[in-house]
């Protein structure tokens, strides 16, 4: 499963002179950037501290409710993608530009506007984004399979379990590791190997919900989260999972070769100890291991805030 970095290119704009955001929305659209429109800075921060913001951001100087630099000082308190932030200001001074770069805007660019020096530097801030997203995606996903890899799927389920707290919803966690993978290597080579974790990746996340996520824990196990899941709920997307790994042969060159998976799962209500949530799960997969292979064995306990 090759690494790709394709997503469309949403750009906010923050100005509250109908005529120039009218300006700024038409050119963005007709060069094929999707716009996103707020008419303040309120509006704007909170565009910009949403779950999946615009990558690019034209804030004006001067707004009502909050002006453009201290939306650029707030966003760049925040953690998350980075985002690109274009000051439109009419303001000469060049203290007073010095002022909007250090809090934390990206460039700015003089009202009235030349609109070919204003696309030329969004498709700087542009191909700024992109490297950001390809080396975000490099930090956090394994090469081999693009799934989540250790760290990331592990700082996931901290964010999870938090949230699972705060909201007293169950969360499970799923441990799988694929049965005999040694003799695969050992008998086919590595290259065979790797083509069993790409294509038994992609299968698995083929029966996952939306909102599940999965990670490369390490050879060839893997880790599940399940948020809003109780351990049942888990078992049955697990065992899902299971038929559908060993359901076809995996190819590779002419041979098809069958891979099958144990799996171990563990819940919570109320914890956020990640660690021992983890031990629970693989407790379960071990048993699986030891119960015959290619099965899903549930922990008959349920971590709660008490037990950790």
């Amino acid at each position: 499963m090759a690494l790709n970095y394709p997503f469309s290119m949403r750009v906010l704009v923050a100005e509250d002179e109908r005529l120039s955001a009218h300006i700024l929305e038409t050119t963005l659209r007709a060069h094929g950037y999707e716009v996103v429109s707020a008419a303040d800075g309120p509006g704007a921060w909170e565009i910009l501290r949403s779950e999946n913001p615009p990558q690019l951001a034209i804030l004006d100087w001067m707004m009502p409710g909050m002006d453009g630099v201290e939306v650029c000082r707030r966003v760049r308190q925040t953690a998350g993608p980075y985002i690109y932030i274009l000051l439109l200001t009419a303001n000469s001074d060049p203290a007073e530009v010095v002022v909007g770069i250090d809090s934390g805007a990206d460039d700015y660019i003089k009202k009235p506007f030349d609109p070919e020096e204003f696309l030329a530097r969004l498709r700087t801030g542009q191909r700024i984004v992109e490297l950001e997203e390809k080396l975000r995606l490099q930090a956090t996903r394994d090469p081999l399979t693009g799934l989540l890899n250790r760290a990331a799927i592990l700082e996931r389920l901290t964010l999870e379990l938090a949230r699972s707290s705060r909201e007293g919803t169950s969360i499970s966690v799923g441990m799988a590791d694929l049965d005999h993978f040694k003799r695969v290597n050992d008998t086919y080579g590595h290259a065979a190997g790797d083509a069993v974790l790409r294509e038994t990746a992609a299968r698995m996340v083929a029966k996952l919900r939306p909102y599940d996520l999965i990670g490369r824990y390490g050879g060839e196990e893997f880790i599940f989260v399940f948020p809003q899941c109780d351990a049942a709920k888990a078992g049955a997307i697990a065992e899902r999972l299971r038929v559908f790994i060993s359901d076809e042969p995996v190819t590779f060159g002419s041979r098809g070769l069958i891979v099958t998976a144990s799996i171990g799962i563990a819940s919570s209500l109320g914890s956020r100890n990640a660690d021992l949530l983890i031990r629970e799960a693989d407790t379960a997969l071990f048993r699986a291991k030891h119960g015959g292979r290619n099965r899903v064995e549930l922990s008959p306990a349920v971590i709660s805030r008490e037990v950790s």
